[in-house]
Parts: structure tokens; sequence; C-alpha cells
């Protein structure tokens, strides 16, 4: 999926803009810029100059470098390919998985229902798992 940087960017402008709750009319009369224009810019229709962009960040009181990191971050999420179970495998050192061997999920206490199985990204790109108890759980002896 290919994201268009004056498409990322219109959004976080847009976003400043709505949650500090001002109106399109009232940032394009600050940063002196057409309602208009504004409007294209946030819905990711027109490039913005350097100095239109800085004009509307002034305008939203968002640091220009606060807007460029935050779109940075949005495209790199969108572009970052998520691994795959093979790829994690491959990554993680062998002491992991050393020792691991395949079973079967608790019975006695959840059964087959994986509701409650929480997966957790660990910063190794390793997933860890917990389970804890259903609520209304009765545990077999």
């Amino acid at each position: 999926m290919t994201v268009l940087l004056r498409e990322a960017i219109g959004d976080r402008l847009r976003h400043a803009r709505t949650t500090q709750r001002r109106t399109l009319r009232e940032v394009s009369r600050t940063a002196r810029v057409s309602l208009g224009y504004l409007s294209e810019v946030e819905r990711g229709r027109k490039e913005a100059s350097s100095e239109l962009l800085a004009a509307i960040c002034e305008a939203l009181d968002l640091p220009l470098s606060e807007l460029l990191h935050l779109v940075a971050s949005d495209i790199g999420a969108v572009q970052r390919p998520v691994p795959t179970p093979a790829e994690l495998t491959e990554r993680a050192p062998a002491s992991a998985s050393a020792g691991l061997e395949g079973g079967t999920m608790v019975p006695a206490v959840i059964g087959n229902d994986l509701s409650d199985l929480r997966l957790q990204p660990v910063l190794t790109h390793r997933l860890s798992t917990s389970i804890s108890k259903p609520r209304n759980a009765v545990v077999a002896a």
C-alpha cells in the first residue's frame, strides 16, 4: 500500500485542527491561507510548500518538526511489512525455541476457547503469550 506524503500531511493537519476544535475558516485566517486551499491541503489534494506548511503549523501551534515526525511515523507504520511467523522464528535466537514442545491448551481450565489467550509483542520481535482463567470457569480437579 502506497501512502502519498501530501495525504499523510493533510490527515495530520486536519487531526490537529479538529482536536483543537477549530474551524477551517479560523485556521485559514490565522495562517493567511485561503480557506479552499487549506481544505485541499487537508484532503491531500494539494502539495503545500514549506512556507505554507510553516504558516499552517504556526496557526495550529504545532511545531513543523513534530508534524513531520508524526507523518514519518504514520508512513513507516503503513509501509512496514508485517513479519510472517516463519520470519519471526528465523529471527528468534536458538535458545528461545529450545525445549519447546507442542501440546494442548490446558483443556481442564479453558477448553478450546481462545478468547482468554493474549499475545503480547516483545521488543525482540517474538510473541509471548499469557493465558488467564475465564471469569466464570470451573476448574476441573
